[in-house]
């Protein structure tokens, strides 16, 4: 079962709430660091943000889906939301992994 908080961030927009987190942690580790992040590490970490995004609305459409009479229009919303994420999760796995010729 989905904590009630994790549910409620995923019916608000997960990602107004992990993009401003994720902007902060960038900049406390440039503030900290000699060096500033190549490209390829900042397209990990918010693969990773994605991914763990992604994971919530699973786990948020599962427990929406177990209820009585779940909200059809809500669960509707939460999949397309869960289909965009892994669109941007594929077309960043796709930068990250070279091309190779065979």
């Amino acid at each position: 079962m989905v904590p009630a908080r994790a549910a409620t961030l995923c019916l608000t927009g997960i990602s107004r709430y992990l993009e401003p987190l994720l902007r902060r942690i960038l900049q406390g580790f440039e503030m900290n660091a000699p060096t500033e992040m190549s490209h390829e590490e900042v397209l990990r970490v918010k693969l990773e943000v994605l991914r763990r995004e992604h994971r919530d609305l699973d786990e948020a459409i599962s427990a929406l889906s177990e209820r009585t009479r779940p909200d059809q229009l809500t669960l509707r919303r939460l999949k397309k939301q869960k289909l965009a994420l892994k669109d941007q999760i594929t077309r960043i796995e796709d930068e990250l992994t070279p091309d190779i010729i065979a």
